[in-house]
């Protein structure tokens, strides 16, 4: 209000008097300056608003974006326990066929010893050169159900906890 009326006081004395034109022109500067401060404070509200939507849009996102990292980890840990469990099975098979292994390694070296070098399994003497032909002199066909081991393909075996596990 000062200000308006300094103006005013200072365009009458350089008019000589005459204070209508110069109120007119401090209203209308008035009413510019007015008009200038609501458009800046539209404008500061809008950004502020396009800001607030521009980080609404961002938590969405990030949001998604979280829902699709934790079903991948779930997933992935879901992965790693049924491997996990495989590999407890294979292991368990490895040891128990690492201790056949050995167990028929000592059945073949004691088999070995005892018949002076002669390799004889299942009372039929034979090396390497003679697989394959029985103790009567007559080739044994591999796929008739018996191996070449002796005895029966069919012989009674210990059931694993896979074979357990492939039966359902």
């Amino acid at each position: 209000m000062a200000l308006s009326s300094s103006t005013y006081r200072s365009s009458i004395s350089s008019d000589g008097g005459n204070p209508s034109g110069s109120v007119v022109a401090v209203d209308d500067r008035k009413r510019k300056r007015m008009l200038s401060n609501r458009e800046s404070a539209r404008r500061s509200r809008m950004r502020k608003q396009k800001h607030v939507d521009d980080l609404t849009a961002q938590i969405n996102q990030l949001s998604n974006d979280n829902r699709q990292i934790l079903t991948s980890l779930t997933v992935t840990t879901q992965l790693y326990t049924k491997i996990q469990a495989e590999n407890s099975i294979l292991t368990a098979q490895m040891t128990e066929l690492s201790t056949r292994l050995e167990s028929l390694n000592e059945i073949v070296d004691l088999v070995t010893t005892t018949n002076g070098g002669v390799d004889q399994i299942d009372g039929c003497g034979f090396d390497d050169r003679t697989v394959g032909i029985n103790c009567d002199g007559y080739y044994d066909d591999m796929m008739s159900g018996v191996n070449p081991w002796g005895g029966s393909v069919y012989s009674n075996q210990p059931i694993m906890a896979n074979d357990m596990m492939n039966m359902y």
